[in-house]
């Protein structure tokens, strides 16, 4: 299946689905936010709604396209509000990373965890073997949420390139997909 025929995913009250011009200003508030910022390690400094916008029309359209990238938004099932980001990158035939972030009025209510199974569940439709994951040691609720959803640690605290750019020490995680090592469905 390709990248775009998978999407939306549905998991418990949450669904991603590609970020669009209707979620430009909550996109671009949201990144505003201190952890968003501290922990999000997102590719531009600074977002405006216009910004983002415009990579709904080009990196967005384009990573779908291609299969290489999904810049997804995370929107409440019920009402469409909202919720943070999730973009699955550097998706090749065997594996793709995951990160994400939270809007504040999101956090604390499992949002987290129910995209990342969501994630999990995409990757599996695309017929992936794993998915991985990097965050600061520090940021606690969002080990707290790979955890969760079955993501073990690959290895101690690293130096790596972040998405922004910039070289800082992430804790690495990795989930294995039924079939390719006998663990579970996400939960």
């Amino acid at each position: 299946m390709n990248l775009r025929d998978a999407l939306p995913v549905h998991h418990d009250g949450v669904v991603l689905r590609p970020l669009a011009d209707a979620d430009a200003e909550a996109y671009a508030e949201g990144t505003r936010d201190a952890d968003v910022r501290r922990y999000a390690h997102l590719p531009l400094s600074h977002y405006t709604p216009d910004i983002v916008r415009e990579l709904v029309r080009s990196d967005v359209r384009r990573g779908l396209d291609e299969g290489t990238l999904a810049v997804l938004s995370i929107v409440a099932d019920t009402d469409d509000t909202f919720l943070g980001s999730l973009v699955l990158f550097d998706i090749t035939a065997e594996q793709a990373e995951v990160g994400f972030w939270l809007t504040p009025h999101a956090r604390g209510r499992g949002v987290a965890r129910r995209a990342l199974i969501a994630s999990v569940d995409l990757a599996r439709s695309l017929g992936l073997s794993a998915v991985t994951a990097r965050t600061d040691p520090a940021n606690t609720a969002s080990e707290r949420a790979l955890i969760a959803v079955g993501f073990s640690t690959d290895g101690s605290p690293r130096p790596t390139t972040t998405p922004s750019g910039t070289t800082t020490v992430t804790q690495h995680y990795r989930y294995s997909l039924p079939g390719h090592d006998g663990t579970q469905r996400a939960h």
